[in-house]
């Protein structure tokens, strides 16, 4: 049996523990042998890779990053579908050639979608959930979530100091583009005052109230956590009334055009974060500050829980194999590990419900959220 494995997307703490989980079980199999593909899906398609053996994963247990290197590129980024089945047929005769006779996958959204169109097209596919948003459908955590909360809830705490100090605002930025899960957990978790994400557009009005009354009961700081996608009410009535019309009409190339417009605006958090700076520094007569994380949340070491994760999602994935399942990822759902169909999983966002117990505990506890 020769395996492929390759990380894809954004770079993610983690990684390197799931790849050294994949090769270490697999040197448990008598006849198994491992290639690594370098830089994602990029390095299957130019047929760039490596052999890999047990020294290869000395070491890595506890770093960040990936061996393995990654990239951002995704079949589904081509213009044109000729373009985009060329690029298939061209990792098909790649895997062929080196005689893999299944690919393992570890990545997001995009790497799950770029897995299912392989699998499609014939390819024997596993994947593994990584998100540090966690935002992947079909799984309750992905590998990244942990590391990044653990950033998210420590820059909170940091940010109380100097609030509570200088009597100001501070917004914090966090990423989730779609999803507010590392916003509302890492808000909760540090105690923050407000906490604004995507599912629930917010009201600026009520923040700036939300604030002033701190300030009327003598707390002159406020500390709000922000996910890059979170947006007005009165954007998000935009944007839907926009998408609507030219859903309407359906002729010609503009429709595709202001769909990509709108989900450019959406996407600008830092702006966001700076005009929200603005607006509730006009409101409510405080200084306000912000800070944003970025990139920030995927560096560094891994945390405990996520190299646990990584490993035992690594070696699962190879008892499957032996099994002989295939096209699906291995998501994690309560206390078990289940095979997930990449057809469940493609295309779709895992987002935070309106009943969820997150932002029940976040509502209890008397964060604002923007919306009441």
């Amino acid at each position: 049996m020769k395996v492929g494995v390759l990380t894809a997307g954004s770079d993610t703490p983690g990684l390197n523990a799931a790849v050294r989980a994949i090769g270490k079980s697999i040197g448990k199999q008598p006849g198994w042998s491992l290639l690594g593909f370098l830089d994602g899906f990029q390095g299957l398609v130019e047929d760039r890779s490596m052999d890999l053996h047990a020294d290869d994963f000395s070491g890595i247990l506890t770093t960040g990053g990936t061996i393995l290197g990654t990239s951002r590129a995704r079949f589904q980024d081509l213009p044109q579908d000729s373009q985009d089945f060329e690029l298939i047929n061209q990792a098909i005769k790649v895997i062929r050639q080196h005689q893999v006779d299944i690919l393992i996958c570890i990545g997001g959204k995009e790497t799950q979608e770029s897995a299912k169109l392989l699998a499609d097209a014939g390819v024997k596919i596993i994947t593994l959930p990584k998100a540090i948003d966690n935002d992947l459908y079909g799984t309750d955590y992905a590998i990244g979530f942990d590391t990044a909360l653990g950033i998210t809830t420590e820059a909170v705490d940091r940010l109380h100091n100097s609030a509570h100090s200088s009597h100001r605002i501070i917004i914090l930025g966090v990423m989730g583009r779609y999803a507010g899960w590392l916003t509302l957990a890492g808000g909760v978790a540090g105690g923050a005052d407000v906490i604004l994400i995507p599912e629930i557009p917010y009201d600026i009005k009520v923040i700036a109230d939300a604030i002033l009354d701190r300030k009327a009961k003598g707390k002159r700081f406020s500390i709000i956590a922000v996910a890059e996608g979170a947006i007005s009410v009165e954007n998000a009535r935009f944007f839907d009334n926009a998408l609507k019309v030219n859903q309407m009409i359906r002729s010609g190339p503009d429709q595709a055009d202001v769909e990509l417009r709108i989900t450019r605006i959406r996407d600008q958090g830092i702006d966001g974060v700076t005009l929200l700076a603005n607006q509730l520094e006009h409101l409510t007569g405080l200084e306000t500050r912000t800070s944003i994380l970025g990139y920030l949340l995927r560096g560094g070491v891994p945390s405990a829980q996520d190299r646990f994760l990584a490993t035992k999602l690594g070696t699962i994935c190879i008892e499957m194999i032996k099994e002989g399942v295939t096209n699906v990822m291995v998501g994690v759902q309560g206390d078990s590990f289940t095979a997930v169909p990449l057809s469940e999983v493609s295309g779709k966002h895992k987002l935070v419900s309106p009943n969820h117990p997150w932002l029940i505990s976040a509502r209890y506890v008397g964060t604002c959220l923007g919306d009441q």
